[in-house]
């Protein structure tokens, strides 16, 4: 079995070691999940209720990115930020755009139930990855991680990430004793790390993905995932990043804010007049609004109530176990959505069955069963995994 790193950084081996997981619980081995088609039919049938909802016109999906974040309550706040960029080449623009979404990904780890965001100039309070895209970008708006932060904010900086604190992301990120932040220490190392890979900012990984794009404009979204995992995995606490151990199907790779991250860079990329080209490459986020739509929809049936009560470590079986399932049961899903829809992969690609809805379908069906919405499965957060 495979498991050098180069092969653990690809989607393949993602695909190939999350359908071990999936075989292995199929056959009735796991002490943790067992499978229910009815169950999976449910969640099918919840996500394609979300997807007609929101896009009447299923043409009009956009992807699953952050910045869908950015555009909470009706908003398009890039635009606004970008008018302040209209003298810049569209590369430029590019490179300030991933700079953002970079710094944006890193700090969308799960926020706990308990803290929220409350929008200078609208007013308007927002939790979870919402309050946290927003955050983020105001801090952006502000040259919270520009060196230049009064003569040319909107930019990201390495030698000003090398020095950011816990205390400067709380500040940014309204953080009190009434509204804590969880992994806070968590997101503020990952930037620093951020800020000591040998790039001079995160927008520097446009050149990188333009360099490899094919002669006719061409980028392919694997390679995407590439530049990102080969020039920022030294942030990650493994060297490995996000690879687990199961006891017998034995690594199992998922590298999910990596992937998020590339499906965020999309946008960016193509608005510098590339083309990014097989997206379905990349694999469907195991995290908990898409895992908990899969125990929440009845499509996995916990073994044991244990699973439910206390909570678990990233590296765990039963979590590795759940996240891999996510993984291969989201493309199952993606599939059946599409036969409803009557699209095929090239029209509505598995990073819009995301945004459609599995993960919004999650959060419905969480916010229904329990108070505050939180997920099925509790997994510890340090701010780096999920």
């Amino acid at each position: 079995m495979r498991n050098d790193l180069a092969y653990l950084r690809t989607p393949v081996a993602i695909r190939e070691r999350a359908a071990k997981v999936l075989k292995f619980v199929q056959d009735g081995q796991s002490q943790w999940f067992q499978l229910d088609a009815s169950g999976l039919e449910n969640a099918v049938q919840a996500t394609l209720a979300v997807a007609r909802e929101r896009f009447p016109d299923p043409a009009a999906i956009p992807f699953h990115s952050r910045w869908r974040h950015f555009e909470v309550g009706g908003r398009d706040r890039w635009s606004a930020l970008a008018e302040r960029l209209a003298h810049l080449p569209a590369e430029e623009i590019a490179r300030r755009r991933i700079d953002l979404a970079v710094v944006s990904v890193l700090l969308d780890a799960g926020a706990g139930p308990d803290w929220s965001y409350r929008e200078p100039g609208t007013g308007e309070t927002y939790a979870r990855s919402e309050g946290l895209g927003v955050a983020s970008l105001h801090m952006f708006a502000n040259g919270a991680f520009s060196r230049d932060a009064k003569g040319d904010p909107l930019r990201v900086d390495a030698e000003r990430l090398a020095t950011l604190t816990p205390m400067d992301v709380a500040m940014g990120f309204q953080v009190k004793a009434h509204n804590p932040l969880l992994g806070l220490e968590g997101r503020a190392d990952l930037l620093r790390k951020l800020g000591g890979v040998g790039l001079e900012r995160p927008g520097a990984l446009f050149d990188i993905v333009a360099d490899n794009a094919k002669g006719d404009g061409e980028v392919k979204a694997e390679s995407i995932l590439a530049a990102v995992l080969d020039r920022l995995s030294p942030i990650w606490p493994s060297p490995r990043g996000d690879v687990w151990e199961h006891p017998v199907v034995g690594l199992v790779p998922f590298h999910k804010l990596s992937q998020w991250m590339s499906y965020s860079l999309v946008e960016p990329i193509e608005g510098a007049g590339l083309k990014v080209v097989a997206l379905d490459a990349l694999t469907g986020l195991p995290e908990y609004r898409n895992g908990g739509l899969l125990v929440d929809a009845g499509a996995l049936r916990p073994k044991q109530r244990v699973l439910l009560q206390k909570s678990f470590a990233p590296g765990d079986e039963a979590i590795v176990e759940w996240r891999a399932l996510t993984v291969a049961l989201l493309d199952e899903i993606a599939g059946h959505v599409r036969l409803h829809l009557g699209m095929d992969a090239q029209h509505l690609p598995l990073v819009k069955v995301l945004e459609a809805g599995t993960w919004f379908a999650g959060r419905r069906l969480a916010a229904d069963r329990r108070p505050g919405g939180g997920p099925p499965i509790t997994v510890e957060s340090d701010g780096t995994v999920f």
